[in-house]
């Protein structure tokens, strides 16, 4: 069974910093597109960022420019820099992986994390 475990959330002081991690455990056999997502109180879930097995990213205007993903194929990892954050970043994080397992049938899927929370003050 895989799991994407996601650590790194918290408090933080507008302006300031944090860094999310995320780590696929588990038998995988490739990991395509990995992602961060997150969900304000009363809000849809919303993508963040992505990055490809390539290495090409997209992010959501909101945050292009303080947010910067990357990834460690090494470790089937993916991690969300985040600077400069503001208030209205404060969200639930969940960490996405569209991966194929590494038991046999190798069935591609989605997979998410649990989320960590993400809590901006003024």
């Amino acid at each position: 069974q895989v799991q994407l475990v996601e650590s790194g959330g918290g408090l933080v002081q507008a302006g300031g910093s944090l860094r999310l991690s995320c780590a696929a455990s588990g038998s995988v056999f490739s990991i395509n597109a990995m992602g961060w997502y997150r969900q304000a109180p009363g809000k849809q879930r919303e993508l963040v960022a992505v990055i490809t097995n390539g290495g090409s990213t997209n992010y959501a205007d909101s945050v292009k420019g303080r947010f910067t993903i990357s990834r460690d194929n090494t470790k089937s990892a993916v991690y969300l820099q985040m600077d400069s954050l503001k208030p209205e970043d404060t969200a639930v994080y969940y960490c996405n992986a569209d991966l194929t397992i590494g038991v046999l049938p190798r069935i591609r899927d989605t997979y998410w994390g649990q989320g960590t929370q993400v809590t901006v003050s003024s």
